[in-house]
């Protein structure tokens, strides 16, 4: 039997606890791929398969690289454990590493890998019944979308209850689904495009998935979210979050509410209806353009885009509320120049949902701050456009410009800020007293070594002599072949060249030090005060929601009301009668054609 090296009996170590994922071993710059994961991932992804001395398959792609390719094996349904290295390399063993995230089709967060205008939902289902029989009078759901935070479960019971469930797949149209794996043993088959993770049925019992929704939510009852005797429904819900702990790593805080609700609200359109009459893709090409919500999406953030494709989705049923929705349309229908004001000022406004939900997890980026910002700064005007319209007054007073938050990101961010932190300057000077003290007592070095070059020349009389820095042999003086018999004696060589040699000077190599030493401890100290940025934000994360929640309502009715005018088209008038009557009616989808 071949002995295991310790790398290697680390790796089979953590592959056993990710046995249904491809594992993704981080070996330097490069995450590996073995044994049958290689095979596979060379055969998907189209890259090389090698084998070790040993003759173990392999195959690695960049660590750069990672999101693209992991973007087309989760396209393909798989799931991929990302391992990362926890430690730094020290010479007296392997590094430490650990699985940092577990990526599948229904739990993405990265921007690179989401549909702007879609939601990424994430379903389980928990069917009461027979299952060798495949038949339940009673079923829970639940759905995620971890990108945005959104966390809805209903309960569905009777004898259609199947039929049901069904329109509700149809409706949510999820990435994911999970389900007891006592049920997917049974065979399930799904529409194309929605991949069956199979649970395991211990994540829906009853006792565990409450109190893992108790835990969660912080609460001892969760009678607050209308699920007390929705039994199935907690089950369902429970099991999301014990699935989301396992492979997001406890990265949760995102998921903030439950949202319990009843499918009775809603006209309920099956998965034939919704086809047929083309409702949000067509059936020839599978699109939105051409679809009826292809005519009615004039919206310009991807936050309203996908409010609209819900409301598609779910027709409402209560006449009051959709006389609201009415109203504000009809409002903004009277004035070019307020609804061309009020695309100009929405086009500034980022997908601050998505981005709020990665800034609570621990995953934004400088600019992804920077984006916050300036979406915020649009408030106050956009604020003044529709003030004026009484329709829109309950938009007004959600609509919060967080000045505080704008202020703080203003004083601590640089101007432009990069989209990583892997450089130092992100932190604006003067807003972190440590880390202005870091600085001024490096810039004694910095002066010290950008006067270098002209004195060195005048010392030497050599005026082609030149000071550099490379990110290998560090900072160095050169100087040509032509004139080595000038080189001052305390000049100690360090590089040849073709044409020169490079030097160094023992009070070089003290300031170097002193540099290099002060970058690690800037760009450290940058992160830690980004971080804290970041989660001084997070604490205002539900006024920030809320304004970016109302910024995509405004953005819907916006669009319907450019659309209602361009097109020509009427307020209807609801009642709550069986008469349905049209007046020189016109398809919407045809008459575009």
């Amino acid at each position: 039997m071949t002995k295991l090296t310790p790398a290697r009996k680390q790796y089979l170590d953590i592959k056993r606890q990710f046995p249904n994922a491809i594992l993704f071993f981080r070996m330097g710059d490069f995450y590996e791929t073995f044994d049958d994961d290689a095979v596979l991932t060379s055969r998907e992804l189209d890259i090389v398969l090698t084998k070790r001395q040993d003759g173990i398959p392999m195959a690695g792609i960049p660590h750069h690289a990672l999101e693209s390719y992991v973007g087309r094996l989760i396209e393909k349904g798989y799931h991929v454990a990302v391992c990362d290295q926890v430690s730094e390399p020290n010479n007296r063993g392997i590094v430490d590493r650990e699985v940092t995230r577990v990526i599948t089709p229904g739990t993405l967060i990265e921007p690179t890998l989401l549909t702007q205008d879609k939601p990424n939902y994430l379903m389980s289902i928990f069917p009461i019944g027979e299952a060798r029989q495949g038949r339940w009078s009673v079923a829970g759901v639940a759905y995620v979308d971890v990108s945005t935070g959104e966390f809805a479960a209903t309960q569905i019971q009777g004898e259609n209850a199947a039929v049901q469930v069904l329109e509700e797949l149809a409706r949510i149209s999820p990435r994911e689904v999970l389900l007891p794996q006592v049920w997917a043993d049974h065979g399930v088959t799904l529409p194309e495009g929605i991949f069956l993770t199979p649970a395991a049925n211990y994540l829906y019992e009853e006792r565990g998935a409450r109190a893992t929704l108790q835990d969660h939510f912080k609460v001892a009852t969760l009678d607050g979210f209308g699920m007390a005797e929705q039994t199935a429904a907690v089950c369902a819900a429970g099991s999301i979050i014990q699935y989301l702990r396992a492979t997001q790593k406890n990265n949760l805080a995102q998921l903030t509410s439950l949202r319990a609700y009843n499918t009775s609200s809603f006209m309920i359109l099956d998965q034939f209806t919704r086809r047929n009459i083309e409702l949000t893709s067509t059936i020839r090409t599978g699109k939105t353009q051409g679809s009826v919500l292809g005519v009615l999406d004039k919206t310009v953030t991807p936050m309203g885009a996908r409010l609209l494709r819900s409301w598609m989705n779910q027709p409402l049923l209560e006449i009051s509320r959709l006389n609201a929705r009415l109203d504000a349309v009809e409002a903004l229908t009277r004035s070019e120049v307020t609804r061309q004001d009020l695309a100009t000022l929405l086009k500034k406004i980022s997908d601050m949902e998505r981005l709020m939900n990665r800034l609570m997890i621990q995953k934004a980026t400088p600019r992804d701050l920077a984006g916050l910002a300036q979406g915020l700064r649009a408030i106050p005007a956009l604020r003044d456009v529709i003030g004026v319209y009484p329709a829109l007054n309950s938009l007004v007073d959600r609509l919060d410009p967080c000045d505080q938050i704008t202020e703080l990101i203003a004083n601590g961010l640089c101007d432009e800020p990069s989209n990583t932190l892997t450089a130092i300057g992100t932190i604006r000077p003067g807003f972190s007293p440590e880390l202005d003290t870091i600085m001024a007592e490096t810039n004694h070095a910095r002066q010290w070594i950008a006067e270098l070059e002209p004195k060195e020349r005048r010392r030497s009389g050599i005026a082609s002599l030149k000071v550099g820095f490379n990110k290998v042999f560090g900072y160095y003086i050169e100087i040509t072949t032509a004139n080595a018999d000038r080189v001052p004696d305390d000049y100690i060589r360090k590089q040849t060249m073709v044409n020169a040699e490079r030097y160094i000077t023992p009070q070089l190599k003290e300031y170097e030090t002193l540099v290099l030493n002060a970058e690690e401890q800037i760009l450290n100290a940058e992160k830690e005060i980004f971080a804290q940025l970041c989660a001084n934000i997070a604490q205002q994360s539900d006024r920030i929601l809320k304004t970016a929640r109302s910024l995509a309502h405004l953005d819907v009715f916006l669009s319907l009301a450019t659309v209602a005018v361009n097109e020509g088209y009427t307020r209807p008038l609801l009642t709550n009668g069986d008469t349905l009557k049209i007046t020189n009616g016109r398809h919407p989808v045809v008459e575009k054609l």
